[in-house]
């Protein structure tokens, strides 16, 4: 590839970024949202975490594993608790890396 066909490829690829972002922008502002639809993007974010949680957490080895040895598992089900009553992620970050670091220095 020589430099116009990279510098055309990053500018296609920008561009393809950009319409869907902006596309809403210009289509919905000044109109008002249903509340009902409003009300469903808000389960969005958490609907797209826990699909990328859930397979880490359960299947770290590609396969369903409720075993002790998983030690992912057994540590969001401590981190959990912690990121409801503390509503902290950077708190709920460090309990449960800090529960896989001792599992693993305890051989678990």
């Amino acid at each position: 590839m020589d430099q116009t066909e990279i510098f055309l490829t990053i500018l296609g690829m920008a561009v393809v970024t950009y319409i869907p972002r902006c596309l809403p922008i210009i289509f919905l502002s000044g109109r008002s949202l249903p509340p009902l639809f409003v009300s469903w993007l808000r389960l969005v974010p958490p609907a797209i975490l826990a699909a990328m949680l859930v397979p880490a957490l359960l299947c770290p080895e590609k396969s369903i594993d409720l075993s002790f040895s998983n030690l992912f598992f057994w540590s969001s089900l401590i981190a959990f608790p912690v990121a409801i009553k503390t509503k902290s992620l950077c708190l709920t970050v460090i309990v449960g890396m800090g529960l896989v670091a001792l599992g693993r220095y305890l051989g678990i």
